[in-house]
């Protein structure tokens, strides 16, 4: 407990009456200050405790712990202090070199929404939307006006004509997609394609060990020639499916749909071995999105969009410090110092 004490003296002369100030984050005659408000924020928002069970752990710790309301507003303290640190954490994702884009599915008010991530290896920015795809994009801010290599799933809303970025397809994806194909129809292409695929990776990590910054183009032409002629087999044993006379276009399948992509999308799923600051995977992504699923298996779902937005803010704001190596708990006090 810190208390505070503002003297006042009269002058002898002119009777003015002479006040101290008091500190600027000191309010109230009786409130929390920045260690206790950041150790809420931490314990709730960080190590994803619930309410109810944060308050639980104050008490055993400290004998006394502020009410939910108290949190909840502490919580929406931060959020709106750090309002401008997302702002230029998305202003350094739109000029990174590699973009790597997921996104997860979340109940936010008994609703399905869907929570992005865009990140870098030191950056991480979280939110959430009612789309998954373009609308929820343009929401965000980044992929309209990113000019590097986004890496992403197969997804078709992130290959918009207009986003002016380059495309690169988790390799991740593709080789669990061919896997299950193999064990579901016995299609040896699909073998010989994420063999392939996994020469590629092997050859461009024994270049990059050599200290190479390309793959020899007379090799990568040749990787490419056995590409298509893999794709050209899968497409002969799963040619167009024939009309049957009803309105619409029959379907073309898993196998031809997979097969189909792999040809339209090969510069895409080859990005890796042409650029080698491009991974073969996304799991990067994957890995910050991974806290999200643990919240809602703790929490079941967000109450609010405000609280979705909250939690967003906060968790793009601590994920940005991990990967920089900074103090979580530390950070979390300092922004309320700030606040205050």
């Amino acid at each position: 407990v810190t208390e505070h004490q503002a003297h006042s003296c009269v002058c002898p002369h002119c009777n003015t009456l002479t006040a101290g100030e008091f500190p600027q984050d000191v309010t109230q005659p009786a409130q929390y200050g920045p260690q206790m408000l950041g150790l809420c924020v931490y314990l709730s928002q960080y190590q994803l405790l619930p309410l109810a069970r944060t308050q639980e752990l104050l008490v055993d710790l400290l004998g006394h712990a502020p009410s939910k309301a108290t949190i909840g507003a502490a919580i929406a303290g931060c959020s709106h202090t750090l309002h401008p640190v997302e702002a230029a954490i998305k202003a350094a994702l739109t000029h990174a070199q590699v973009l790597h884009s997921d996104e997860t599915g979340v109940r936010v008010e008994e609703h399905l929404h869907w929570v992005h991530v865009a990140c870098t290896p030191t950056l991480t920015f979280y939110a959430h939307h009612v789309k998954r795809g373009r609308a929820a994009f343009t929401a965000m801010g980044i992929l309209p006006h990113f000019g590097g290599t986004s890496v992403h799933d197969s997804l078709a809303s992130y290959h918009d004509p207009s986003y002016p970025c380059t495309h690169s397809l988790c390799n991740v994806h593709l080789l669990r997609e061919l896997l299950g194909l193999f064990e579901t129809n016995h299609q040896t292409w699909t073998q010989r394609m994420s063999a392939l695929l996994l020469s590629l990776k092997h050859a461009k990590e024994v270049a990059q060990l050599e200290g190479k910054t390309a793959l020899d183009p007379v090799l990568l032409l040749r990787y490419r020639v056995v590409y298509r002629q893999i794709v050209e087999r899968g497409l002969g044993h799963n040619p167009a499916p024939t009309r049957t006379g009803q309105r619409g276009r029959p379907a073309n399948g898993v196998c031809r749909s997979l097969l189909l992509r792999l040809q339209k999308r090969e510069d895409a799923v080859l990005r890796f071995a042409l650029d080698f600051a491009v991974p073969f995977d996304n799991n990067l992504a994957e890995r910050d999105l991974r806290m999200i699923k643990v919240q809602q298996k703790v929490s079941g779902c967000f109450r609010s969009t405000d609280g979705a937005d909250h939690f967003c803010r906060i968790r793009g704001y601590i994920s940005t410090l991990r990967k920089q190596g900074g103090h979580i708990l530390l950070a979390l006090r300092s922004v309320f110092a700030a606040l205050g």
